[in-house]
């Protein structure tokens, strides 16, 4: 029996991985990215969520976190996102990083993994 779970699986990635009680999701970026890093981020905030619910998580249960920033002048407003999202006492670690995105009009790009409730 395979004890992992591949979830959207494309020649190429993921958007979920399960394993070993944990859900590895691919990084998130906007479904609309002409719009500003605040929408996009919020944007991201929610596919994250849904993502997690269909791993059978949720963002109390996360463990890591990549903030991936095409510019670093946008941290502020992420990080007052990223605050109000995350559920109070349970911060997973977190890395942001600053790199050149696969598109420029992205402007932010999230990955997360979650630990599975036990069964």
């Amino acid at each position: 029996m395979d004890d992992i779970t591949y979830i959207d699986t494309s020649h190429r990635y993921s958007k979920a991985v399960i394993h070993g009680g944990v859900a590895y999701l691919a990084g998130q970026v906007a479904n609309d990215p002409s719009k500003p890093v605040e929408d996009q981020t919020r944007q991201v905030l929610a596919q994250i969520d849904e993502m997690l619910a269909r791993c059978g998580t949720d963002k109390s249960r996360l463990l890591s976190a990549n903030l991936i920033f095409r510019d670093f002048r946008d941290f502020d407003v992420v990080n007052r996102l990223w605050d109000a999202w995350v559920v109070p006492g349970r911060a997973p670690t977190r890395t942001p990083i600053e790199a050149k995105m696969a598109a420029p009009e992205f402007l932010i790009e999230i990955q997360v993994s979650a630990a599975l409730p036990r069964k």
